[in-house]
Protein backbone atom coordinates (compact mmCIF):
# COMPACT_ATOMS: atom_id res chain seq x y z
CA UNK A 1 0.00 0.00 0.00
CA UNK A 2 1.52 3.10 -1.19
CA UNK A 3 0.46 5.92 1.26
CA UNK A 4 0.33 3.76 4.35
CA UNK A 5 3.06 4.66 7.18
CA UNK A 6 5.03 1.39 8.64
CA UNK A 7 5.11 2.40 12.19
CA UNK A 8 8.26 0.43 12.88
CA UNK A 9 10.09 2.93 9.81
CA UNK A 10 8.75 5.78 11.62
CA UNK A 11 10.12 4.30 14.78
CA UNK A 12 13.48 3.82 13.56
CA UNK A 13 13.56 7.24 13.22
CA UNK A 14 12.90 8.42 17.28
CA UNK A 15 16.20 8.46 18.73
CA UNK A 16 18.77 10.23 20.74
CA UNK A 17 22.09 9.25 19.83
CA UNK A 18 23.86 11.17 22.21
CA UNK A 19 21.97 9.31 25.06
CA UNK A 20 22.51 5.69 23.48
CA UNK A 21 25.95 7.01 23.88
CA UNK A 22 26.34 7.98 27.65
CA UNK A 23 24.51 5.06 28.44
CA UNK A 24 26.57 2.46 26.87
CA UNK A 25 29.33 3.94 28.86
CA UNK A 26 27.30 4.52 31.60
CA UNK A 27 27.97 7.91 32.70
CA UNK A 28 26.08 9.88 34.53
CA UNK A 29 27.22 13.19 33.59
CA UNK A 30 27.04 12.49 29.80
CA UNK A 31 23.44 11.44 30.15
CA UNK A 32 22.42 15.11 31.78
CA UNK A 33 24.13 16.47 28.69
CA UNK A 34 22.36 14.38 26.31
CA UNK A 35 19.33 15.33 28.26
CA UNK A 36 19.87 19.23 27.95
CA UNK A 37 21.01 18.75 24.71
CA UNK A 38 18.53 16.38 22.60
CA UNK A 39 15.14 14.97 22.45
CA UNK A 40 13.98 11.66 24.34
CA UNK A 41 11.80 8.65 23.20
CA UNK A 42 9.08 8.81 25.96
CA UNK A 43 6.06 6.36 25.63
CA UNK A 44 3.04 7.66 25.16
CA UNK A 45 -0.76 7.40 25.95
CA UNK A 46 -2.63 7.29 22.36
CA UNK A 47 -0.39 8.32 19.14
CA UNK A 48 -3.67 9.83 17.80
CA UNK A 49 -4.74 12.50 20.18
CA UNK A 50 -1.82 15.12 20.01
CA UNK A 51 -3.45 18.27 21.05
CA UNK A 52 -0.68 19.15 23.60
CA UNK A 53 1.96 21.06 21.62
CA UNK A 54 4.37 20.70 24.40
CA UNK A 55 3.66 16.48 24.37
CA UNK A 56 3.72 16.24 28.15
CA UNK A 57 0.11 15.45 28.96
CA UNK A 58 0.45 12.32 26.60
CA UNK A 59 3.40 10.92 28.36
CA UNK A 60 2.81 7.57 29.73
CA UNK A 61 3.79 6.68 32.78
CA UNK A 62 4.32 2.66 34.80
CA UNK A 63 2.85 2.40 38.00
CA UNK A 64 4.09 -1.01 39.91
CA UNK A 65 1.11 -2.94 40.68
CA UNK A 66 2.23 -4.37 43.96
CA UNK A 67 3.64 -1.01 45.73
CA UNK A 68 1.66 1.51 43.55
CA UNK A 69 5.19 3.31 43.08
CA UNK A 70 4.61 5.36 39.49
CA UNK A 71 8.01 5.20 37.30
CA UNK A 72 9.06 7.52 34.21
CA UNK A 73 10.18 5.12 31.41
CA UNK A 74 12.67 6.78 28.81
CA UNK A 75 14.46 5.57 26.39
CA UNK A 76 17.64 6.19 23.41
CA UNK A 77 15.81 5.08 20.86
CA UNK A 78 12.42 3.82 20.04
CA UNK A 79 13.56 0.51 18.98
CA UNK A 80 14.61 -0.04 23.15
CA UNK A 81 11.34 0.10 24.16
CA UNK A 82 9.09 -3.09 25.05
CA UNK A 83 6.62 -4.13 23.07
CA UNK A 84 4.18 -4.79 25.91
CA UNK A 85 4.67 -0.99 26.50
CA UNK A 86 1.90 1.16 24.87
CA UNK A 87 2.75 1.33 21.13
CA UNK A 88 3.21 4.82 20.49
CA UNK A 89 6.42 6.83 21.33
CA UNK A 90 7.24 10.53 20.60
CA UNK A 91 10.65 12.76 21.36
CA UNK A 92 9.92 14.96 24.49
CA UNK A 93 12.30 17.71 23.90
CA UNK A 94 14.58 18.60 26.86
CA UNK A 95 12.34 21.55 27.90
CA UNK A 96 8.75 19.03 27.52
CA UNK A 97 10.88 16.66 29.66
CA UNK A 98 11.73 19.54 32.68
CA UNK A 99 8.36 20.59 32.21
CA UNK A 100 6.36 16.88 32.83
CA UNK A 101 9.32 16.49 35.57
CA UNK A 102 8.84 18.91 37.33
CA UNK A 103 4.82 18.91 37.36
CA UNK A 104 4.91 15.42 38.64
CA UNK A 105 8.27 14.93 40.84
CA UNK A 106 6.64 14.22 43.95
CA UNK A 107 4.58 11.13 42.30
CA UNK A 108 7.27 9.65 40.18
CA UNK A 109 9.31 7.39 42.38
CA UNK A 110 12.37 6.62 40.19
CA UNK A 111 12.63 7.01 36.25
CA UNK A 112 14.49 3.91 34.40
CA UNK A 113 16.40 4.34 30.79
CA UNK A 114 16.37 1.87 28.37
CA UNK A 115 14.92 -0.35 31.24
CA UNK A 116 15.00 -3.98 28.92
CA UNK A 117 18.63 -2.74 27.75
CA UNK A 118 20.94 -2.73 26.15
CA UNK A 119 22.13 -0.15 28.58
CA UNK A 120 19.68 0.32 31.76
CA UNK A 121 20.34 2.83 33.89
CA UNK A 122 18.37 4.29 36.48
CA UNK A 123 17.55 8.20 38.14
CA UNK A 124 15.67 10.00 40.55
CA UNK A 125 13.18 12.81 39.26
CA UNK A 126 15.12 15.16 41.41
CA UNK A 127 18.70 14.06 39.84
CA UNK A 128 17.00 14.52 36.31
CA UNK A 129 15.33 18.09 37.08
CA UNK A 130 18.74 19.17 38.88
CA UNK A 131 20.95 17.88 35.24
CA UNK A 132 18.08 19.79 33.31
CA UNK A 133 18.82 22.80 34.98
CA UNK A 134 22.77 22.91 35.11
Amino acid sequence: MAGRKHPEKEHAKLRNTLLGDALQTGDMVAVAFALRHGPTVVPILDAGQRDDPSGTRDVWTYRDPRTGDIALLLFSDATHKPGTLPPGVALLSPAGLREFLGAHEDEIKTVFFDIAGPNAMQATPTDLIAALDA
